[in-house]
């Protein structure tokens, strides 16, 4: 008789502050995050290097460097996903797996300060649009993954810096 394992993963806690104003939500973490139990642990993904220079600092190593980071510039971390299936990384596989979605809504009216968010790629900006309904900006920002190859620094640095009024 064959055995299927069915995977069971669990997202991260947001990573939020009492001043936060802008709320970074990527889609789902990556093998690498959740071998290593943080936000873009993958040493190729680009979000922390690009954070380090947009807010002219040294690229954080340790998970409170990180974290520290973005209290220092207001910034919030999490994903549309709280659950899913997924075996592997990709957001193509991911789309199709068994997703559960964690409650951005309730979040965003427990933490009023956030004044915008920022999608990390097109899946979690796809499946934030199509299935909340939300009173802020949010704006589709090119994914910081080493897959891929559009990759614009620039695009970030405005989405970060842009003031919302």
């Amino acid at each position: 008789m064959l055995t299927t394992e069915i995977n069971n993963h669990i997202g991260f806690a947001p990573i939020i502050f009492d001043d936060s104003e802008i709320l970074i939500l990527g889609s789902f973490p990556s093998v690498k995050s959740r071998e290593n139990n943080f936000y873009y642990a993958n040493k190729r993904n680009r979000f922390w290097r690009l954070m380090a220079s947009v807010f002219n600092c040294p690229t954080p190593e340790t998970t409170q460097d990180k974290i520290n980071l973005c209290k220092l510039n207001k910034i919030s971390l999490w994903d549309v996903a709280h659950q899913s299936d997924l075996s592997g990384s990709s957001d193509i596989k991911l789309e199709k797996s068994n997703l559960k979605l964690n409650d951005i809504e309730t979040f965003l009216q427990q933490h009023s300060n956030i004044k915008k968010i920022l999608c990390n790629g097109a899946l979690a900006y796809k499946i934030l649009t199509k299935k909340f309904k939300l009173d802020l900006p949010v704006i589709k920002m090119p994914s910081t993954s080493p897959a891929n190859v559009r990759f614009n620094a620039d695009e970030w640095e405005k989405g970060l810096k842009e003031k919302i009024i």
